[in-house]
């Protein structure tokens, strides 16, 4: 039976307001069918823009539906070798029919999908995250819930992407094809990081903090936000507070990734092109 995302979202509105609802047959049945959706890419937290341009569109109601589905799962224990594990949540499987090479121990809740090409290093992926194809999560990278991750990213060692369940407004990290993520870079808050972006070790971003371009004559500023190409390193501005004048961390735009940097390059080569080393 085809998937009807019309009538899943009347009956996840409905079981929202009223959690009673949650009882019933039928409620069960289009929360676990939604989970279902996600886990296997068709049904996305945060839908990307058509290809002549626009902007994402976030389904609260998706979202909804994953932290209804705590509620209704029951704890048990699972065993892995020597590891013993007690949750609710089940974990991925059929990694090979879905050609996903996983390094032990990495872990992917149920629920999260990883497209063809996808490559775990000892990392962790939360339910409703959603990472592309032929994309690297490298060594103790953290994909967070609902976390949306493009084709062909690196997300360096260490790396953390935030997750998203409440507020259900709030809107997911997203991290676009090709971008590149430094290690130990901190991306939450519902940040987004633009195509082909490279992102230097170390960098914070949250949804308010500043990244500013200081290629110009003037500084140009955004928030949340990093353009597709830019090449950001981390970086500090003066603030004024009651007992004085202290540095706060934001993110610099140095310049724009070349068109002669391989989409494959390393970190380090990109901002080696800009003179600079972290």
């Amino acid at each position: 039976m085809s998937f009807d995302s019309a009538a899943a979202q009347a009956t996840i509105e409905a079981a929202w307001a009223d959690r009673a609802l949650l009882q019933t047959a039928d409620t069960k049945a289009a929360v676990e069918a939604i989970i279902e959706e996600l886990d296997k890419g068709r049904l996305r937290v945060a839908t990307p823009p058509a290809a002549d341009g626009g902007e994402w569109t976030i389904n609260e109601w998706v979202k909804k539906a994953v932290i209804l589905y705590f509620p209704l799962r029951q704890m048990s224990t699972q065993e892995v070798g020597p590891f013993e594990y007690h949750d609710k949540m089940q974990l991925k499987t059929d990694y090979a029919g879905q050609q996903v090479r996983v390094v032990p121990p990495a872990v992917a809740r149920y629920g999260a999908f990883l497209a063809p090409g996808v490559i775990l290093m000892p990392s962790y992926t939360n339910i409703g995250a959603y990472v592309g194809e032929g994309t690297m999560v490298d060594t103790w990278a953290t994909v967070g819930s609902c976390a949306q991750v493009g084709k062909g990213v690196h997300l360096s060692g260490g790396v953390g992407l935030g997750g998203v369940l409440e507020p259900v407004q709030a809107a997911p990290v997203i991290i676009e094809d090709g971008a590149f993520i430094g290690s130990r870079s901190i991306l939450v808050e519902g940040c987004r990081i633009g195509k082909e972006a490279v992102i230097g070790a170390g960098v914070t971003i949250t949804g308010s903090t500043k990244i500013i371009d200081v290629t110009g004559a003037e500084p140009k500023e955004y928030r949340g936000y990093v353009p597709p190409r830019s090449v950001v390193i981390p970086g500090s501005i003066p603030k004024q507070f009651p007992a004085g004048e202290y540095q706060v961390p934001c993110a610099l735009i140095i310049g724009q990734r070349k068109p002669s940097t391989d989409l494959k390059t390393s970190l380090n080569d990109a901002l080696r092109d800009f003179g600079v080393s972290v």
